[in-house]
């Protein structure tokens, strides 16, 4: 049974009620073991229903803070247990310029959370045989060169995607981010010094990832976004994901990006920067990250089979510096890794699988615990830094360990110069059952 909180001016619903080697790619001394927590994913287990429906009552607790300090200018959220979303809520505005509020509908950029929708493509081609993981990049892109002659031909399908390349971190992320299309970059990576052999070291990249969709083309004939379309977004039912500019524009209901002025949030209009399908090009509502996230923890097997999970969670290569890159990361991660288009995280002796993504003007956040079918998915249109915070905390709940403020609600102190958002919070959107 559900049951709706109130939530003053706020739309909100709270409701009562194993990772293993990717195939056809070498291991080498780089590449991860499987997290020890992984292998007592295999049979969920059990959150105690107490701790969860306490642990939600504390996150409704905590966006209300938030909501009340005026740190986003809007957001949405889901929690997802067993396969049900749990809780649902959306808060502020979608435009503070007309004054529309965000909706369960409301489309946001999800950044790099677009890797893991590309990355299930390619797993679903390659159980079909349309390609293989080791495919090599040089056999199908006749353009594609690395800086290396060994490097260029034996750069694979699962390089690219689980980021280890050879390329260092970012390559033309900045040329990308300045407006040079895409298309220019990714006939330049020969220009760039290599770190090391291809999956061998892990270098985080948005340039090289998104060569997947040309390899996709060419192994298919049909265009990459089409073929998300046809085998994730239509079957899954996300009724509001796109992919582009166009595709978020022309959305019924759309975020747009906003900066603070005077303690007032300011809508202004997206570009199309880092608009790269694979890696960062998804558009999508807190209604369709609700069923891709079931998807993911397995609650979708005609469309994510458990067999592809497997594989697209199974740690690929060591990333020890993500552990110290936020807060709760440098408490509760004692091991990260990166697999295809997913982060892979020893939480405080829980396997999270995790993503975070970034771009100018929105943020997004998705993570689960395998072992217990519990996640959630958060998303925001401003560059506020204090939302991120918000999903460790519920995930320390959730876990029964000690609360920390990683949102930093508790000693926030607003600036004499800021002053509430000049549109007061009114009651919105409940969803019912």
């Amino acid at each position: 049974m559900r049951v709706s909180a109130f939530c003053a001016g706020l739309a909100c619903v709270l409701s009562t009620g194993a990772a293993i080697a990717a195939p056809g790619h070498q291991a080498d001394a780089a590449v991860t073991e499987a997290h020890p927590a992984a292998a007592r994913a295999a049979t969920p287990s059990q959150l105690p229903a107490a701790r969860v429906t306490a642990a939600l009552k504390d996150y409704n607790r905590w966006l209300d803070q938030l909501a009340a300090q005026n740190r986003t200018a809007g957001l949405a959220t889901a929690v997802i247990v067993d396969d049900k979303v749990r809780y649902e809520r959306t808060l502020g505005y979608a435009d503070t310029a007309t004054g529309e509020r965000v909706k369960p509908d409301t489309v946001f950029r999800m950044a790099s959370l677009s890797k893991a929708f590309a990355t299930a493509l390619t797993g679903i081609l390659v159980r079909q045989n349309v390609m293989a993981w080791d495919t090599r990049l040089a056999s199908v892109l006749p353009f594609f060169k690395l800086q290396s002659a060994n490097a260029s031909q034996s750069a694979t399908v699962h390089d690219i995607l689980s980021q280890t390349s050879g390329l260092p971190y970012h390559a033309f992320d900045n040329l990308l981010a300045d407006g040079v299309p895409y298309r220019e970059l990714e006939r330049k990576l020969d220009t760039v010094p290599l770190r090391c052999a291809p999956g061998v070291c892990y270098g985080y990249q948005n340039v090289a990832f998104s060569l997947i969709s040309a390899v996709i083309y060419a192994k298919t004939g049909q265009f990459f976004i089409r073929l998300v379309d046809r085998y994730l977004f239509v079957p899954l039912g996300m009724t509001t994901a796109s992919y582009g500019r166009d595709g978020l524009e022309s959305s019924r209901s759309w975020a747009r990006p906003h900066y603070q002025h005077g303690g007032h949030w300011v809508a202004y209009q997206p570009n199309d920067n880092f608009y790269v399908s694979p890696a960062a090009g998804v558009n999508a509502s807190i209604r369709d990250m609700e069923q891709w996230l079931i998807a993911q923890m397995g609650g979708h097997p005609a469309v994510l089979p458990h067999e592809l999970l497997k594989v697209l969670h199974a740690p690929v290569i060591d990333t020890p510096g993500e552990r110290f890159v936020s807060n709760w990361r440098r408490v509760r991660v004692s091991r990260a890794s990166y697999a295809l288009g997913w982060r892979i995280y020893d939480y405080a002796g829980h396997t999270l699988v995790f993503h975070a993504g970034a771009v100018k003007g929105y943020r997004a956040m998705i993570g689960f615990f395998p072992e217990y079918h519990a996640g959630a998915v958060v998303m925001w249109n401003c560059e506020d830094g204090a939302p991120a915070g918000l999903m460790p905390m519920l995930f320390d709940a959730l876990l029964g360990l000690p609360h920390q403020d990683w949102s930093g609600l508790d000693n926030y102190k607003r600036a004499d110069s800021h002053k509430p958002t000049r549109r007061h919070a009114r009651p919105a959107h409940r969803r019912k059952n």
